[in-house]
């Protein structure tokens, strides 16, 4: 059964950071590409960072650039989101997802699986 279990939200200032974990098991992490959604009360989940299966290529929504960082540990099934300069539109869950393959993707549905998300509040 495949798990991915996200940590390390929480609240924090403007201007602050943040880094979330997703710890994954049930599957073989290597083969997959990892992504991070976001969902806002009221929108859409939305796509912030995908990395592939090698931590090789990595994608970003514009609003995030320069501002988030994705990383992978496959030793440890483990993918990261480095958040700075946290702003309050940053405000959402925050989902880890992963896609069975070694493509990245932007898409929510080119993702297998989900996590069930941890919240991510930046206040002013």
């Amino acid at each position: 059964q495949v798990q991915l279990v996200e940590s390390g939200g929480g609240l924090v200032q403007a201007g602050g950071s943040l880094r979330l974990s997703c710890a994954a098991s049930g599957l073989t992490f290597s083969r997959y590409a990892m992504g991070w959604f976001r969902q806002a009360p009221g929108k859409e989940r939305e796509f912030v960072a995908t990395i592939s299966w090698s931590a090789g290529s990595t994608t970003y929504v514009d609003s995030v650039k320069g501002r988030f960082t994705i990383s992978r540990d496959n030793a440890k099934n483990t993918v990261y989101l480095q958040m700075n300069s946290l702003k309050p539109e940053d405000t959402a869950v925050y989902y880890c997802a992963a896609r069975n393959s070694r493509v990245v993707a932007i898409g929510r549905y080119d993702y297998d699986y989900w996590g069930q998300g941890t919240q991510v509040t930046v206040s002013s």
